[in-house]
């Protein structure tokens, strides 16, 4: 069974970066989609970033040119570079993963999406 493991939240001050981390264990499928969502308190949870097991990125609109999502299959870990955080950065960040490669369109919903971490928490000083 695949679990999901984040790491590498805590506070950051805006403007500054931070690098979260994403471990997974278990069997891997030959073709997946690994992504990071996050929520904050009375709201849904939200895209941030998504990767195909082909190296296709997918990022929402408002973390584009300031996030970076990558993979290290030897580690078998996912991670989000965070880099000129604003304050409404500041959330539960979550990785999940579907089995299957997701579109530009699905990987942004949380239905392809069978497996997730419990979350780390993003906050953000002024």
């Amino acid at each position: 069974q695949v679990q999901l493991t984040e790491s590498g939240g805590g506070l950051v001050q805006t403007g500054g970066s931070l690098r979260l981390s994403c471990a997974a264990s278990g069997r891997t499928p030959a073709s997946y989609t690994l992504a990071w969502f996050r929520q904050t308190p009375g709201e849904q949870r939200e895209f941030v970033a998504a990767i195909l097991s082909s190296g296709i990125t997918f990022y929402e609109d408002s973390v584009k040119g300031r996030f970076t999502i990558s993979i290290d299959n030897m580690k078998n870990t996912i991670y989000l570079q965070m880099n000129t955080v604003k304050p409404e950065d500041a959330a539960v960040y979550y990785c999940a993963r579907a089995s299957g490669l997701t579109t530009a369109f699905t990987s942004r919903r949380i239905s392809p999406y069978d497996t997730w971490g419990r979350g780390t928490q993003v906050t953000v000083s002024s």
